[in-house]
This record gives structure tokens, C-alpha cells and sequence, in this order.
């Protein structure tokens, strides 16, 4: 598995890969091979986060819970689906608050964030895989630890970062974040079941700008193409 890390990621944490839960981590995923589950995202992608968005290059860090288990959806990205994919009702909902957070912002035809990513956003979900048709089925298997520890990394080793902690899962991360160093937008999930309680009109994306701006950094385009 660490052979498909991103060297700069892989510098930072490699050591993880020889770990206890990480060697159980991969027993399991080879167990569901072998009895004919599938899985997603495919292999290659999984860890597509770290390798589209580089170590050196994070400024923002949005985290999701669970890749999505349908058929060619998920492809390593939080919240992002490939091209072709009917866009999740949670994305739409972040496209909506982006027409009333982003003077002039269209909705998107497609929902893959690739762009988002390519710029310093890294969309990480606390785990990696899942079973096709069945959230939540690779939770408590060790992804989590990983993941954590990848929080860590960026809050012990950068500064200035902007974390979107959307909703109370991702919100109980913030333990692993040191707020001195860096800055927590918070809000309910994006989701049909929680956007009416406050997502809508949080403004998380101009929010995040004007850090980065006060940073010193490139302010992100969320305009996808």
C-alpha cells in the first residue's frame, strides 16, 4: 500500500505502513477479495487524495466520513464523484451554497472536484474504502487511525491551514487540530437531512479565502469547469 503514497506523504508517513493496525488493515482488505466483495474505490484511487493533493501543497483540508459504495462513484476524493456520475444531494447542496457564498458561481455539470484538489484542497475521508452497497462497512478496520494521524501531520508540521469540519463526525476531529496554528470553519453537514439547520448561508468558501488571503496565499478557485 505505501508503494501507491505520494513520496512527499510517504516522507511524513511512512511510518505508519509497518504499524499493527495498518498490517490489519490490509489482511482485511485482502479477506474481502478473496470472498468476492467489492470494493471502492478501485485500488488505484485510493489513496487518490494524497496523491493529487501534495503534502507540501495543502492550505485547505475538507474531511468526509465514508467513500460513497455506489457503482463508479467514489475515486479517492471526499464529497467528489468521476465525471458521468448523477451528482450525491449532499455535492448539489454544496453547489448551492456556493452560488449564494461565490458572486457569479455556476453550478457545475458533473461532480468530480479534481480541480478543488489540484490546488491545495485535500478532500480525505476518515476511511478510505468501503463495500460496494454497504456504508459504513470498512469503519473501525484502521483506516480511522491512519487518517488521524494524517490530521495530526498537517496540524503538527504546517501552519495556517483551514480546516471545513462539515457536520458532528468530522467535528469530533477537531481534538487532532491545534487551533493556535491553524483555522476550523465548522458547520452541519451539507446533507438533505442537515443543510436547513445551518449549512446553507455558513459561507465556508469565501470564509476560507479570505484566511488564505490574510495568509498570504493563493485564494482557491472553486469554480469547477
Amino acid at each position: 500500500m505505501a508503494n501507491s503514497l505520494d513520496p512527499s506523504w510517504l516522507e511524513v508517513l511512512g511510518n505508519e505502513f509497518g504499524k499493527d493496525y495498518m498490517v490489519k488493515l490490509k489482511q482485511f482488505l485482502q479477506t474481502e477479495k478473496e470472498q468476492g466483495q467489492i470494493v471502492y474505490p478501485k485500488n488505484s484511487d485510493i489513496f487518490n487524495a494524497f496523491n493529487t493533493t501534495h503534502f507540501n501543497d495543502v492550505k485547505v483540508v475538507i474531511l468526509g466520513q465514508d467513500p460513497y459504495h455506489g457503482a463508479h462513484q467514489a475515486h479517492g476524493l471526499s464529497f467528489s464523484v468521476q465525471k458521468g456520475i448523477a451528482v450525491p444531494r449532499s455535492l448539489m447542496n454544496i453547489y448551492k451554497e456556493l452560488q449564494t457564498d461565490i458572486p457569479g458561481y455556476k453550478v457545475p455539470t458533473h461532480g468530480n472536484l479534481e480541480e478543488w484538489a489540484a490546488q491545495g484542497v485535500l478532500l480525505l475521508n476518515a476511511t478510505l474504502t468501503v463495500r460496494a452497497s454497504t456504508p459504513g462497512s470498512h469503519q473501525k478496520r484502521g483506516w480511522e487511525e491512519f487518517t488521524d494521524e494524517v490530521i495530526k501531520t498537517i496540524s503538527d508540521k504546517k501552519e495556517g491551514i483551514v480546516f471545513i469540519l462539515w457536520g458532528a463526525f468530522a467535528q469530533s476531529k477537531a481534538v487532532l487540530i491545534d487551533e493556535k496554528k491553524h483555522f476550523i470553519l465548522k458547520s452541519p453537514h451539507p446533507s438533505p437531512f442537515s443543510a436547513d439547520r445551518g449549512f446553507f448561508g455558513s459561507k465556508p468558501f469565501s470564509k476560507t479565502n479570505e484566511i488564505l488571503k490574510k495568509e498570504g496565499k493563493k485564494e482557491i478557485d472553486w469554480q469547477i469547469h
